[in-house]
């Protein structure tokens, strides 16, 4: 009998976001969830992300869809966009939790993570860096993760996110997110 993997997630909502978006297509966070647990044997999936008030209900999706949600608080960049940058607080919880996941999964495109890619890399201890978008994925982190890197593009049809139709009657029985 295979042993079940105890491997956590540690997802860049804004990379993974705009690196789909980029794509052309929008994720299904629901398929998104249990695509990691059956690929990747992935238990606990964090995803970081900016708090604003505004965003409760996606908040209460992603959780709903069995996401660990870790907040940051978002400020306004010199061109007035909201920034909540989640770089720090992401690599600080997958160093502290090192001891109780098997192998860890990093979903992001950003460069920064190479340092963590390569540490996880090098101790035995990264499943795989899953990036959004081989075109806007750092060349620091492809080199890294070496064979491990893995990307989204080709993952379309299984995890692209589709508007439920109204039902025939003419209700409005169907979901909107």
């Amino acid at each position: 009998m295979k042993k079940k993997e105890n491997n956590y997630a540690f997802i860049d909502s804004q990379n993974l976001n705009l690196g789909i978006q980029k794509l052309g297509w929008k994720l299904d966070y629901r398929k998104f969830r249990v695509y990691l647990a059956e690929k990747y044997g992935v238990q606990k999936a964090y995803m970081f992300i900016g708090f604003s008030p505004l965003n409760q209900k996606l908040y209460d999706n992603l959780q709903e869809a069995g996401f660990v949600l870790v907040f940051k608080s978002v400020i306004p960049d010199g061109d007035g966009k909201i920034k909540g940058n989640v770089d720090a607080d992401l690599v600080l919880r997958a160093v502290l939790e090192i001891s109780e996941y098997d192998r860890a999964i990093i979903v992001s495109s950003d460069g920064d993570f190479y340092s963590l890619a390569q540490h996880l890399y090098n101790s035995g201890k990264l499943e795989t860096v899953l990036s959004p978008d081989y075109e806007n994925c750092s060349f620091l982190l492809r080199q890294t993760s070496r064979e491990k890197i893995r990307f989204m593009d080709n993952l379309r049809t299984k995890l692209e996110y589709k508007r439920k139709a109204p039902p025939r009657d003419g209700t409005h029985g169907g979901t909107l997110r």
